[in-house]
């Protein structure tokens, strides 16, 4: 297939793609392909159209083609069989830890589940960091948690996105203070959900004071080298956290029209 057909069909923002490589080709097919899938365009235990079809559509070469679909299957989202097709798998099987797949999901719009997900899996691992935070965090580490906490008061309720930011880099702070690998993985895969789920819970709250002032808790217990109190002081914000969050989407649900953001 040449290069023009190519750039009639697989756009990016609009924008042929054909004269990025291979890789901009594969990679922004692989991204068509999963909004599709993650949109219900494609819904689960449909059988996705033959690759004949597919290279047809898309204007992409057989192996693009190919390399998407494996990734597609190494992420759960998609199986392939002698003469039965490819199906979409039912979405618990997809891993959601994947960039992409979670830059998509926010993208389209993460429905309820997404995020009390994400705020169970917080409520589990984030106080056991910052107790550990506490016990570990040398002084390089403490000082980055005050710096992010700094940065929050610097913003509180004038700007969101800097306050978002700063939220952020406060909890990923205590995780990396925590010394357990395992939980910075967690953080580092997950940053984008994240900061769209205190994107959602700071526009829904109604006073930064309190939430400045939950975030200190968690800072001083972390200083005052007390576990238990960072521990608690944890679960309290995330506590808050999660009523946010029902009340932010409780909002959407009633505004149905407004655009994921």
């Amino acid at each position: 297939m040449t290069a023009s057909a190519v750039a009639r069909h697989l756009t990016q923002n609009g924008d042929p793609i054909a004269g990025r490589g291979k890789r901009s080709v594969r990679e922004t097919l692989l991204r068509q392909i999963v909004e599709k899938i993650v949109s219900g365009e494609l819904p689960e235990g449909s059988t996705i159209p033959n690759e004949a079809e597919l290279t047809e559509q898309f204007g992409v070469s057989r192996t693009s083609l190919r390399e998407a679909m494996q990734y597609m299957s190494a992420l759960g989202m998609v199986r392939s069989r002698t003469r039965a097709g490819t199906t979409v798998l039912p979405r618990e099987n997809w891993n959601y830890l994947d960039p992409l797949l979670l830059d998509v999901m926010l993208k389209i719009g993460a429905d309820e589940t997404f995020y009390t997900s994400l705020i169970d899996a917080r409520q589990l691992l984030e106080p056991a960091a910052a107790a550990q935070a506490a016990a570990n965090a040398d002084a390089r580490a403490l000082s980055q948690i005050a710096r992010a906490f700094e940065d929050m008061v610097e913003a509180n309720s004038r700007d969101t996105e800097a306050w978002s930011r700063a939220d952020l880099e406060f909890h990923t702070a205590i995780i990396n203070a925590s010394g357990n690998w395992v939980y910075r993985q967690f953080a580092t895969a997950i940053r984008a959900a994240l900061l769209a789920s205190f994107r959602l819970t700071n526009r829904a709250s109604q006073s930064h004071q309190q939430a400045i002032a939950k975030h200190q808790d968690v800072l001083e217990a972390i200083r005052m080298r007390r576990p238990d109190a960072a521990r608690y002081a944890m679960e309290q914000l995330i506590g808050v956290a999660r009523s946010e969050i029902t009340d932010a989407l409780r909002r959407q649900r009633k505004m149905p029209d407004e655009p994921a953001r």
